[in-house]
């Protein structure tokens, strides 16, 4: 049995381990640790010979201090020396929890607009960017206060439809899928949610059979995507925000863990699930670094 003064040694230890966790948590790992993830790959749609560079960003949830405006320039300056053809953002840019205080959405896409890519800066809404606006939210329609914000800096925002791009005379295009979980009859995840999304309607826009990009803020699509579309861009999940070992208590998603993060493939289809930029429901990341993504694609 412990002593006294072993049961204070250990109470002092773990009280000290605790304060050092948090302090990792909500300070270190969030503000201090952002990197740039690397993925080579080759779908089996996709033209060997079609060489192209994507910067994915996801998840910035815009506050003070965590997510700055100031920070997401610097978040941009590393998205830019990256080189990357396409810049393409996948949603989530306003923090909606208590703890932080919200950026001026014309503050963060002033910011985001100096993203430089020769194929242009493609963009769509994630379920934060929806809940913030809950005028929206009641119409059931429209991208009024993020998207417009958005649009005013110059960015591209999709909502169900898609463009055609040309690099080195190959086309491709990238399809923009509406939220899937854009309203909230009920706050809470294990009550209704309905989205905006319309995956058949945005695909019958692709008018011809270059390779498809499919940008989609939460993962959870991913087994109704046909083999058609070459790739998925995912974000929402934030690697689960907590990883102990492999080991992510809260990935919010139908899947579990099963879109958590990372690059996936199933039945010859592809979906890379960035751990993304900021943070959600609290201030924390343990074991889930910020990251930009980089995919080269046609490259392996």
């Amino acid at each position: 049995m412990l002593n006294r003064r072993a049961f204070l040694r250990l109470m002092t230890t773990l009280a000290v381990a605790g304060g050092g966790i948090a302090i990792y948590g909500s300070l270190i790992e969030p503000l201090f640790r952002l990197r740039v993830t690397r993925y080579a790959f080759t779908p089996l749609t996709w033209p060997k010979d079609l060489r192209l560079r994507l910067a994915i960003v996801a998840d910035i949830h815009a506050c003070d201090p965590w997510m700055s405006a100031e920070r997401v320039t610097e978040i941009v300056d590393l998205t830019n020396s990256q080189g990357a053809d396409c810049a393409l953002l996948v949603g989530d840019y306003v923090a909606t929890h208590k703890f932080q205080r919200q950026e001026p959405a014309s503050a963060w896409s002033r910011a985001l607009a100096r993203l430089d890519a020769p194929l242009g800066v493609h963009a769509v809404l994630g379920n934060h960017d929806w809940w913030a606006d809950e005028a929206s939210m009641r119409r059931g329609e429209g991208l009024r206060d993020v998207g417009k914000a958005m649009q005013d800096a110059g960015l591209a925002v999709y909502q169900n439809d898609a463009v055609r791009l040309v690099k080195d005379g190959k086309p491709f295009w990238i399809v923009g899928l509406g939220d899937q979980i854009a309203f909230v009859p009920v706050r809470g995840w294990r009550h209704p949610r309905y989205g905006i999304d319309d995956l058949t309607g945005a695909l019958t826009k692709v008018a011809d059979d270059a390779p498809v990009i499919l940008l989609a803020h939460e993962p959870d699509i991913f087994p109704s995507v046909p083999a058609r579309v070459a790739l998925t861009l995912s974000g929402h999940t934030h690697g689960g925000q907590i990883n102990f070992f492999g080991w992510r208590p809260n990935v919010p998603s139908h899947y579990g863990a099963r879109y958590a993060y990372g690059h996936k493939i199933e039945n010859d289809r592809h979906l890379v699930v960035s751990g993304g930029l900021g943070c959600s429901i609290a201030p924390v990341r343990i074991g889930c670094p910020p990251e930009i993504v980089v995919i080269d694609l046609g490259a392996a």
